[in-house]
């Protein structure tokens, strides 16, 4: 699984990337896909940037880890994401065959990692990553609500 440190540090680095977003009008989500200790991935949403609704921050990070590997599968690797996966990318990590899954704050409204759906638990699929949640949630909720909250100002 993981150690305390190992995995603050690199969710710390997914919410970096999430700011990253949120400067850039984007939702701010950032993702960190690691092996072996190293990371092989990162990303943060991008769908307004590319006008694409699956550029999510989970979908490029995969997509970018599938070419550091070379294959489609992710056996052995951690995700780090600083929102819980909507079902499209709930449904990616699972078919990727993601190891382990650290979420850092619960999505209330379209998480597919057991808030609203459980995609990532479910045991008729082929895979099931582990999932924590909770890695720097405070400071991955505060993110999202700072976000928001300044979006229905404008």
């Amino acid at each position: 699984m993981r150690e305390d440190d190992t995995a603050q540090r690199f969710m710390a680095e997914a919410l970096s990337l999430a700011r990253q977003a949120a400067e850039a009008g984007e939702v701010p989500v950032g993702a960190v896909i690691v092996r072996g200790g190293a990371v092989i991935a990162r990303a943060a949403n991008r769908t307004e940037e590319k006008k694409d609704p699956t550029a999510h921050a989970e979908m490029l990070a995969i997509g970018e880890a599938l070419k550091a590997v070379g294959g489609w599968r992710l056996t052995g690797c951690d995700m780090y994401v600083t929102l819980e996966p909507c079902a499209m990318c709930a449904g990616a990590i699972v078919h990727a065959r993601i190891q382990n899954l650290y979420i850092g704050t619960e999505d209330p409204k379209t998480g597919a990692c057991g808030s609203v759906l459980d995609i990532t638990g479910d045991t008729r699929l082929n895979h099931q990553p582990h999932v924590e949640k909770g890695i720097l949630r405070e400071e991955c909720s505060d993110l999202l609500k700072c976000f928001f909250r300044q979006l229905r100002r404008k």
